[in-house]
């Protein structure tokens, strides 16, 4: 059973003793809190992957930051059956694959310091196949759920996560949080837990998905001919995902994408896949997801409850 979302999670990091103590925590190392509502969290990129340093449950390890998973996932190979885990009946989502079967546990709180969010559902799936092809110790995967109650800025420049709480409209509760100056603007609409931005290559209308966890790009092979005649192909290449299961794609540049009539991007590295399960995942078709190659044009911020993207420019570097 497929599906294409390799998962990105967001990390904070707490300083206070009372929350290093507590075994139902998790403890981000390295965040600089800039006040009660904000934090921002450098992360590393490992093949394109957003990761940051967490300790949750005595074990200090890697967190992936997706905002195409559902759900806080931990990783089972670091978080044994010796805890009250509980199988769930559905399935949960992994950017290349469904996961079969996950465990479930509930987290007493998951602790951001000022940001603490009370009995928080998370999975508890095999991730080892991801870890020992990243080279690192993996804890899991932050998604929606997490995210979802701030603003999140994405910045791919100064590698870089800055969270900040919003209030039920989505309005900053600290609204000089961005020195940068915003200089555009996308509107998006929130399928289930999934981020979808309309957009065109050579007038034939897209519906894709925005994925912080996705290593490439992905565009349907059953788009229009008119797009995929924007779509250069490269190269093939093997892919697993959360599941462990593998697939062929093909990967290429993908050109002249328009999301506004101010927004353009191209070229991307692209993989060229097959996506008719992106239904049964996100409750609505997509003809593409966009990842890296996004952010790596476009310093983000996703405003989920205002169902916005705002877009923050690149430094100029002058020689």
């Amino acid at each position: 059973m497929l599906k294409r979302k390799l998962t990105i999670l967001l990390f904070f990091i707490c300083f206070a003793n009372n929350f290093a103590n507590s075994t139902d925590n998790i403890v981000f190392i390295k965040a600089e809190f800039l006040n009660k509502n904000t934090v921002r969290i450098p992360f590393k990129l490992i093949d394109h992957l957003i990761i940051v340093e967490a300790n949750v449950l005595n074990q200090i390890g890697n967190f992936i930051i997706d905002t195409g998973s559902e759900t806080l996932i931990l990783n089972k190979i670091h978080f044994p059956s010796k805890y009250n885990h509980n199988v769930k009946n559905n399935e949960t989502t992994g950017i290349l694959s469904y996961i079969d079967n996950p465990i479930e546990k509930r987290l007493k709180s998951f602790n951001l310091q000022h940001f603490i969010l009370k009995n928080k559902n998370s999975d508890i799936i095999d991730l080892s196949h991801i870890e020992k092809s990243k080279k690192m110790k993996l804890l899991g995967i932050i998604g929606y759920s997490i995210l979802k109650d701030y603003e999140i800025f994405i910045d791919l420049y100064l590698n870089q996560i800055t969270l900040t709480k919003v209030d039920k409209y989505g309005n900053r509760l600290d609204p000089k949080v961005h020195v940068e100056k915003i200089v555009d603007s996308l509107n998006f609409k929130l399928k289930k837990h999934t981020i979808v931005i309309n957009g065109t290559i050579n007038n034939q209308k897209l519906k894709l998905g925005l994925d912080t966890a996705a290593e490439f790009n992905q565009i349907n092979k059953s788009v229009n001919k008119k797009t995929l005649k924007h779509f250069v192909p490269k190269k093939r290449i093997n892919l697993s995902g959360a599941s462990d299961k593998r697939i062929e794609v093909i990967v290429g540049d993908l050109y002249r994408l328009k999301l506004s009539e101010t927004i353009y991007l191209g070229p991307m590295k692209t993989m060229l896949t097959n996506l008719t399960r992106m239904y049964e995942v996100f409750g609505t078709q997509l003809d593409g997801v966009l990842g890296y190659e996004f952010f790596k044009y476009k310093r983000t911020i996703i405003n989920y409850r205002k169902e916005k993207l705002y877009f923050i420019n690149y430094p100029i570097i002058r020689k």
